[in-house]
């Protein structure tokens, strides 16, 4: 990398993999996150922890955010002691948080009157793929010298990037490609409980799947490795799935494009965030259908493994 800091600021389910794989190939990081438990793996493969906010952003030269939601990364850019106010003139933000579009608009421009440059570049596939540094990146950029100063950074992170057009166009790939994959979780997970309610062998009908234009990475892959083993730790949770497919609502609704499916998808995911699933991997699903099915969850055999990466 160019002769400058590198800052990375949240340290979740997928940014703390993210910023340990960028480490831990070269690029020297400074590291903040609210939770400093979050930062001490990150810290243990080399990076330097900040004790504040403004500690991280001192100095830095590209800042990286991975942030829950539209407000914290407001809050992080643009809020008091953020990064318009640290950043100097010439510095880069490479945004990767999954956010509403308008809000990445009003960074954008908000950065670009202070003269520094922005690229959005939200993050596919899940936490396995993060902590493998396998991600995906769709990248939102006006400028190829500008791309180039990060394409490093994505490099170390993932394995695929795609450059999706202008400023704004990778978190609105991201949106609808969210929209899609929340959506199949929840016609995945009402399909097993209806095979479980039949009795059919899940590993059969796995293969079956496989070898048809219905197949699917969420029951291939995601739910082979997850709830079909019995593991629903998040990788990426029930709350936050239903956090992303309000944002493709709430764009639909701007443009009065009706998705009534999706709608109906928000709903049960809002039906499931309001307990114990709502921490869960989104898989879990197939848990919160069984159980309003009143059937027992089916598993897979150890020996069945994910079909697809």
């Amino acid at each position: 990398m160019e002769n400058s800091k590198v800052s990375f600021i949240g340290l979740g389910a997928m940014g703390q993999p993210m910023a340990s794989n960028i480490v831990q190939k070269g690029t020297p990081i400074t590291v903040y996150d609210i939770d400093p438990a979050r930062m001490e793996p990150v810290v243990a493969h080399g990076a330097r922890g900040a004790n504040s906010l403004g500690e991280a952003l001192d100095g830095a030269g590209i800042v990286i955010t991975m942030l829950p939601a539209t407000q914290h990364v407001e809050q992080v850019v643009l809020g008091e002691g953020g990064v318009l106010e640290r950043l100097q003139a010439g510095g880069t933000l490479l945004e990767m948080s999954t956010i509403a579009p308008t809000g990445t608009d009003r960074i954008a421009k908000a950065c670009a009157d202070q003269g520094i440059a922005f690229v959005d570049a939200p993050v596919g596939r899940l936490a396995f793929h993060a902590q493998r540094g396998e991600s995906l990146f769709m990248v939102g950029c006006d400028d190829d010298a500008v791309f180039e100063r990060v394409r490093p950074l994505l490099e170390a992170m993932g394995t695929t990037i795609h450059r999706c057009g202008g400023i704004g166009s990778g978190i609105r790939t991201k949106i609808v490609n969210n929209f899609m994959i929340i959506s199949i979780v929840q016609v995945t997970a009402e399909g097993l409980a209806l095979a479980a309610k039949w009795g059919i062998d899940i590993a059969k009908l796995k293969e079956v799947n496989a070898g048809t234009s219905g197949t699917n990475g969420q029951f291939q892959f995601n739910f082979a490795n997850k709830v079909l083993k019995g593991d629903t730790e998040p990788g990426f949770t029930i709350d936050l799935a239903r956090k992303d497919i309000g944002l493709a609502l709430q764009s639909a609704d701007e443009f009065r494009l009706g998705v009534p499916v999706g709608s109906a998808v928000h709903a049960v995911y809002g039906a499931a965030r309001s307990g114990e699933y709502a921490g869960k991997d989104f898989s879990a699903l197939l848990e919160y259908a069984c159980e309003l099915g009143g059937v027992e969850t089916p598993r897979l055999p150890d020996d069945v493994k994910a079909s697809m990466s």
